[in-house]
C-alpha cells in the first residue's frame, strides 16, 4: 500500500512517476524498498489517468446502497456510544474498500 502512497504522492506534487522518485519516497520515511514491487507499480502506473481513478474510488462509497428505514423502535433507544462506534467501525470499513480499490488500479 505505501507504494500506491508514494505514487499518489508524487501525482499530487507533480512530480514524474518514476522508479527513481518512487524509491526516494519510500525510502525518505524509513521504508526498505523493493525494486521489483517498484517497478510493477510505475509500469502499472502508465496506463491509469490517476485523477480519473481518484474520483471514481471517491464515488464508490456515495454508490453504496441505503439501508432500510423500517428499523424497529428499540433500534431507536439504541445507547449513542454503540452507535457511533458501529458507525466509525463502517466509516472505516468503507474508506479501506475504497482504498483497496484504488490500490488494485496501480497493480
Amino acid at each position: 500500500m505505501e507504494y500506491v502512497y508514494a505514487a499518489l504522492l508524487l501525482h499530487y506534487a507533480k512530480q514524474p512517476i518514476t522508479e527513481d522518485n518512487v524509491t526516494k519516497v519510500l525510502q525518505s520515511v524509513g521504508i526498505q524498498v523493493d525494486e521489483v514491487k517498484v517497478k510493477a507499480l510505475v509500469s502499472a502506473v502508465k496506463e491509469v489517468n490517476i485523477d480519473e481513478a481518484i474520483k471514481s474510488a471517491v464515488a464508490l462509497p456515495a454508490a453504496a446502497p441505503a439501508a432500510p428505514q423500517q428499523a424497529a423502535p428499540q433500534a431507536a433507544e439504541a445507547k449513542p456510544a454503540e452507535a457511533k462506534a458501529e458507525e466509525k467501525k463502517a466509516e472505516e470499513k468503507k474508506e479501506e474498500e475504497t482504498l483497496e480499490s484504488l490500490a488494485s488500479l496501480f497493480g
